[in-house]
């Protein structure tokens, strides 16, 4: 795909994950987290409490099954992209023939071709306007599959290796021992190969 600076698709624009789910994700874990350390006295820490931490975005960012929603989006977007550059490489072929042939076209030939530069500006804005919108409907509709897909695989891995709190956003340190990142990546990596 073109890297066209004109194009409404740039390179980051299948990215998988919305700046906005960082605060919600937060927000939960902190809570989640003040229910479990009231809800289990002092005197339980001290027993073996299983806790794991999960780097959600770069689950969300490298799992297998983020790079195939962004190679279906991709490839399902391409063909109105291309169209796109298309409409926007004729738009600029006729401004510069305005500017080449101002001086010798009548009056007439000009304010047409100026109506028609500017018809065509307004409708190319309209349907890259439409294009941005299709393509974030799309993108979060893959988002919110992918988001599904890494919560069931934190939750099985999380089961499976009997964790009593796995923790995702909102912590300021974990260490090495505690992350189970490589863990659940490796899980949805087994998913998509079935």
């Amino acid at each position: 795909m073109s890297q066209n600076s004109l194009s409404p698709i740039s390179s980051n624009a299948f990215t998988m994950v919305p700046r906005a789910v960082g605060g919600r994700v937060r927000a939960v874990v902190s809570g989640a987290l003040m229910v479990v350390m009231l809800g289990v006295g002092p005197g339980a820490f001290g027993q073996n409490l299983k806790v794991g931490f999960v780097n959600v975005p770069k689950v969300l960012d490298t799992a297998p099954q983020a790079a195939a929603a962004r190679s279906i989006i991709e490839r399902e977007f391409a063909p109105r992209d291309q169209k796109l550059l298309k409409k926007q490489k004729r738009l600029r072929q006729l401004e510069d023939k305005l500017i080449r042939d101002r001086d010798v076209m009548s009056a007439r030939e000009r304010r047409k071709l100026e109506r028609d530069i500017r018809t065509m500006k307004r409708e190319l804005r309209r349907e890259q306007g439409e294009f941005r919108d299709d393509l974030n409907l799309r993108r979060n509709e893959e988002f919110r599959k992918l988001q599904g897909r890494v919560v069931s695989a934190i939750r099985s891995l999380a089961k499976s290796e009997k964790f009593d709190l796995v923790i995702g956003d909102g912590v300021l340190f974990a260490s090495s021992r505690m992350d189970i990142t490589a863990k659940v990546l490796a899980r949805l990596k087994r998913e998509a190969k079935k």
